[in-house]
Formats: C-alpha cells, structure tokens, sequence
C-alpha cells in the first residue's frame, strides 16, 4: 500500500498573499508592503527584546 501526502502550495510562494483570484498587481503590492511592515515591526520587537536580555546579562557596576 502506497500513501502519499502531499500539501500542494501550503505557506510557499504568492498564496501565502491572498486567497481567492489572483489580486491585481496593485493589490498585490499593497498586501506585500502591509507585509513587509509587520514583519519590519515584529523584527524591532526582537531587537528590543535582546538588547534588554543583553543588558541585564551584562554584570552592574555600582558607583
């Protein structure tokens, strides 16, 4: 007995972008630019996020 699974398209190329028709290109770049500032926030989140580890990490020097 032969099982294939298979997951045509699941989160790779432009259908992670939209579901349904194929958006114009103006939509399409819309939906990329709304994209690309979400991952452009989420990215400053993590930078935040380790600066603050790094610096608690970092021994305290007293005065």
């Amino acid at each position: 007995m032969h099982h294939s699974h298979r997951h045509h398209g699941r989160g790779r190329g432009p259908r992670m972008f939209f579901r349904g028709p194929f958006p114009s290109r103006q939509e399409l770049v819309e939906r990329l630019e709304s994209f690309q500032r979400d991952l452009e926030q989420q990215l400053a989140d993590v930078t935040d996020v380790l600066a603050h580890l790094r610096d608690e990490s970092q021994p305290q020097q007293q005065v």
